[in-house]
């Protein structure tokens, strides 16, 4: 369960002094730090479970989701996840693994994004024409559709059985608000296969 540092306080009060009792607490392990003001209390916790929680808002997304979905054979070692109108990019190295976050346009940044219930926790993260709709924008503007056909299925490695399944009226959507080169040629390649 994640708990910040007034909760864990808070729980403490009974002891003289709380801050050292919390200190004490994740010596012994019983609490993990995840970024200052952050603890976990479950070391086995899955690692993309937290990213919402240390930067945000924030959904996951770029090369995470797209091997999540599938759409990727690679698996990713990096929580890559989006933001927006924090003007630069943050990295943490956690005890947790790395978490990466970075800007998407405001006015995509809510759609296409998924809520996933995994016991005690929710996420969000991009489906998979948003995933690769974030990652195109971040790359930079291909000239015709040949580079972008290079581009997804041998530089991104995109599964293509995975990339047939993608929702053009999705991607339509999207590519009226991230005003991207990339984004747009990618509607234009959907609806010539």
């Amino acid at each position: 369960m994640i708990k910040t540092t007034a909760i864990l306080l808070e729980e403490l009060k009974q002891y003289a002094n709380p801050a050292s009792k919390l200190s004490r607490m994740v010596k012994n392990g019983e609490y993990i730090q995840i970024v200052k003001g952050l603890y976990e209390t479950d070391p086995t916790t899955p690692e993309y479970l937290l990213a919402g929680s240390i930067y945000g808002p924030s959904y996951l997304s770029f090369e995470f989701a797209l091997a999540y979905h599938s759409m990727i054979p690679e698996a990713v070692y990096t929580f890559t996840s989006a933001t927006y109108d924090k003007k630069k990019k943050k990295k943490y190295e956690t005890p947790f693994g790395t978490f990466t976050y970075r800007d998407v346009p405001a006015e995509v940044y809510s759609l296409g994004v998924l809520i996933v219930r995994d016991g005690d926790y929710s996420y969000q993260i991009a489906s998979p024409e948003k995933a690769l709709c974030d990652t195109l924008y971040t790359k930079n503007p291909v000239a015709n559709q040949k580079e972008l056909q290079s581009l997804l299925f041998e530089d991104m490695r995109i599964d293509e059985i995975e990339f047939s399944k993608l929702k053009l009226e999705d991607i339509l959507l999207l590519e009226q608000r991230y005003r991207s080169t990339n984004v747009q040629k990618l509607c234009k390649l959907m609806r010539r296969l």
